[in-house]
């Protein structure tokens, strides 16, 4: 009898702290979000990060350092899942599920498509899981963007990855390859 209390005993309290792990996952200061592009055959690229605020400070060239390699959000790596084989600045990306990162410059950025999976943010040391590096381009916003944000615009066939913050948007283009 005391075996059974004690295996339940242990079950509950996993199940407990399982749960208030995923509640945690919501109320942290950089929220969860995601964004996703379908393509005219119905596949589709997703993109699941967390949201960090600026909050009156210098972003990028400060807090995100210049030509280091950034989590792109904050919390837990941001990752990118695709149904489609895409191509991207001249690059092949498999369908799969893959951990973006990318490094910033004032006049360039650039994406980092990795194949390690499930990891958190930083330190980056995946070096020898890269699929693909991509040139991104850089322009300002129209206004200041406070919530760090990934987003998706269709344009005929491509899905065009823009992710914006402080003043800052950087971009490329996703096609499928066929």
């Amino acid at each position: 009898m005391m075996m059974k209390f004690a295996v339940f005993t242990t079950l509950f309290l996993s199940a407990t702290i399982l749960a208030a792990g995923q509640q945690d996952r919501s109320k942290r200061p950089s929220p969860p979000a995601n964004a996703q592009c379908k393509f005219s055959d119905g596949k589709s690229i997703k993109v699941d990060y967390s949201s960090p605020r600026a909050r009156g400070r210098k972003i990028f060239g400060d807090l995100v350092p210049y030509g280091k390699v950034w989590r792109t959000g904050a919390n837990d790596a941001t990752s990118l899942m695709t149904d489609a084989n895409l191509t991207s600045g001249g690059k092949d990306i498999p369908a799969g599920n893959y951990t973006i990162f990318t490094i910033p410059n004032a006049d360039k950025w650039t994406l980092i498509v990795n194949k390690k999976t499930g990891e958190w943010g930083i330190p980056y040391k995946y070096e020898a899981d890269e699929l693909a590096r991509i040139d991104m381009s850089v322009s300002k916003t129209p206004a200041p963007v406070e919530n760090f944000a990934i987003a998706f615009d269709q344009k005929g066939d491509a899905c065009t990855m823009r992710i914006e913050w402080e003043n800052t948007r950087a971009q490329t283009d996703f096609s499928e390859r066929r």
